[in-house]
């Protein structure tokens, strides 16, 4: 009789095994297309879907951090043709993007949504080495500017009656948001202006017809969900006034959420011969070197004067571009644009976008300040790194319903099959977490 037992419990067990095991590869694909479906739903840009709610508004702050470059050696450069020696100071912070989108209108017949972005700036001064009145001696922007846009006769008369040179001494505030200059008898600045505009308007896709094309030509907060490894990221960055493509690096744990690393690729800032898609960017021969420069993008045309935008201390850039001065020292861990981006979701729950602004002044057998000058010089301004670590918000909540729905799956299986719970979930999960899952919704 106790064989008999044991050989029918053996039986019972392999049988419930069995069935434990059926039931388990039905429930997995029905579990995984509710996530699936719950994550697309939730993720089109709509009235009443979470990515909307945090599409709309600026609930997670945004903050760029300036870096300006300190000329040490300004007057050796005019007099003896010197390389300029730079001093990097910095973090000057100031929070950035805290306005919600406005005139947002969506357009059904091609399920894209148009918005404008209104642009603000407020000093952070806890998160800043000193005051935005400290002094710094930069490049002179109206004379950097006048040597590619006025006649060399008409710059240096204006020098001259100006009592300017080719370095100017102007406070952070000055240099970043905007100066009385003396030359152009108007207000001048690397960002001014920018207080009370609008970038845009741009138009993105909603997602409600292909939630593959969601938040495409967005600035790289939100992506698609269900990334995949092998496709490169794209998002536009309006201060290239371009899209841009970030590759998978590695995957992280960023406070207990599995992220993937997407990077700026060197590709990006590469050379025309390298890139044709920078052609465009390659404006003048003679500075480039016959198109032949690398990680640097003349904006000019977008910008109204004469800008050049690469990474920061040119990296991944030619390299008599650091060598042209003194100081620099390119790093990717420093200087490289990253996003973290939940896979599933496709929200980025930290980013980095880090870029440079740059000017050139050359030689000139006319302009006297200039006369000493051996060669052309991208000269580095300031860099910037924007970035961001997104609070609990919608990512969080994403994350959250989308193990609420295991959690009911397995609930339901328990009461059949306690069993399988118990090695399902109970394992790696406590009581406690079940608990707590339990009373979010």
């Amino acid at each position: 009789m106790g064989c008999c037992n044991k050989l029918c419990g053996l039986k019972a067990g392999i049988g419930a095994g069995i069935a434990v095991a059926i039931l388990g590869i039905i429930l997995i694909p029905v579990g995984n297309n509710i996530i699936r479906e719950t994550v697309t739903k939730e993720s089109v840009i709509e009235p009443g879907t979470t990515a909307w709610d945090n599409w709309v508004s600026a609930d997670t702050p945004v903050y760029r951090q300036f870096w300006l470059f300190d000329v040490q050696n300004p007057q050796d450069v005019v007099e003896n043709g010197s390389k300029p020696k730079l001093v990097e100071k910095g973090p000057y912070t100031y929070k950035t993007r805290y306005l919600p989108k406005e005139n947002i209108t969506a357009n059904p017949e091609n399920h894209t949504i148009s918005f404008l972005l209104p642009a603000g700036a407020i000093f952070e001064p806890s998160l800043s080495v000193g005051s935005e009145e400290d002094s710094v001696t930069s490049l002179n922007l109206a004379v950097a500017g006048g040597y590619k846009l006025f006649p060399p006769w008409v710059l240096e008369a204006a020098i001259k009656l100006n009592n300017v040179s080719l370095f100017q001494r102007r406070t952070v505030r000055e240099i970043l948001w905007g100066y009385k200059d003396p030359i152009l008898k108007g207000t001048l600045g690397l960002f001014f202006p920018y207080n009370g505009t609008y970038d845009g308007p741009y138009s993105v896709f909603t997602g409600k017809n292909d939630i593959s094309k969601v938040s495409i030509i967005d600035n790289g907060s939100s992506f698609s969900p269900f990334l995949d490894k092998k496709k490169p990221l794209y998002f536009f960055s309006p201060d290239i006034s371009r899209s841009v493509s970030a590759e998978y690096e590695r995957s992280l744990n960023l406070k207990g959420i599995e992220v993937y690393r997407f990077k700026l690729p060197p590709l990006t800032l590469a050379s025309p011969a390298v890139n044709p898609d920078n052609q465009c960017f390659c404006t003048d021969s003679v500075v480039s070197k016959n198109c032949t420069l690398a990680g640097v993008l003349d904006i000019s045309s977008s910008r109204g004067q004469p800008v050049y935008i690469s990474l920061p201390h040119f990296l991944h850039g030619s390299p008599y571009l650091v060598e042209d001065v003194e100081g620099l020292g390119p790093s990717e861990e420093h200087h490289v644009t990253f996003l973290d981006v939940e896979p599933t979701t496709g929200f980025s729950l930290r980013f980095a976008k880090r870029l440079q602004v740059n000017m050139m002044y050359g030689p000139s057998k006319i302009i006297t300040v200039l006369k000493k000058v051996k060669d052309y010089t991208v000269l580095p301004i300031v860099w910037l790194n924007e970035v961001s670590h997104l609070s609990c918000t919608y990512s969080c909540q994403a994350l959250l319903r989308i193990l609420f729905i295991n959690f009911c799956l397995l609930w339901h299986i328990s009461k059949v099959f306690p069993e399988y719970i118990t090695s399902r979930f109970c394992t790696s999960h406590s009581k406690a977490d079940i608990f707590f899952l339990s009373h979010i919704f």
